[in-house]
């Protein structure tokens, strides 16, 4: 399947990346990466996003399972049918399973982005996935899948039945 192989690139290049962040920089270090638009810092984050829930660990790695098996299913079962619906859950899925795989070998998720032109939180290629992945969801499900999905005949109530 088409999807389980992006999925797996994706979690690939989220590991190598994070991977290369702990091995060359220091944690708490900066590296230029766009001039005055991005740069690399390597951060470790026990929490979600902003750090929120920091000392629940444990449970991050369990929400992201359970959410990594649900978006597994939901492409295996075909909950949407168009190949725009199913990227969409593609993206989700590589993002929980990337973080979840820090979370469950590390304790923590390595995080390495950091916007210069504004204050927002250091962040990680599953992050990315799960952003644009969960917006693009919404908006397919909102204005499209209407449009996309193929619409399933309802069984003709009419027969021809005499009596």
């Amino acid at each position: 399947m088409i999807y389980a192989l992006i999925a797996a690139v994706l979690v690939a290049v989220d590991q190598i990346v994070k991977y290369l962040v702990m091995t060359n920089i220091p944690l708490g270090e900066h590296v230029p990466f766009i001039p005055h638009i991005l740069e690399l810092t390597y951060v470790t984050n026990t929490g979600a996003a902003f750090s929120i829930f920091s000392e629940h660990t444990w449970a991050l790695a369990l929400v992201s399972l359970f959410m990594s098996v649900v978006l597994a299913l939901a492409l295996w079962k075909n909950l949407f049918r168009h190949p725009l619906g199913k990227l969409t859950l593609t993206l989700l899925l590589a993002g929980a399973v990337g973080n979840l795989i820090d979370r469950a070998l590390r304790g923590f998720v390595v995080d390495m982005f950091n916007v210069l032109f504004m204050r927002f939180a250091v962040f990680n290629v599953a992050d990315i996935c799960v952003v644009v992945g969960g917006i693009a969801a919404g908006l397919y499900y909102l204005f499209l899948m209407d449009k996309l999905e193929p619409r399933e005949e309802a069984p003709d109530d009419n027969t021809d039945a005499e009596g």
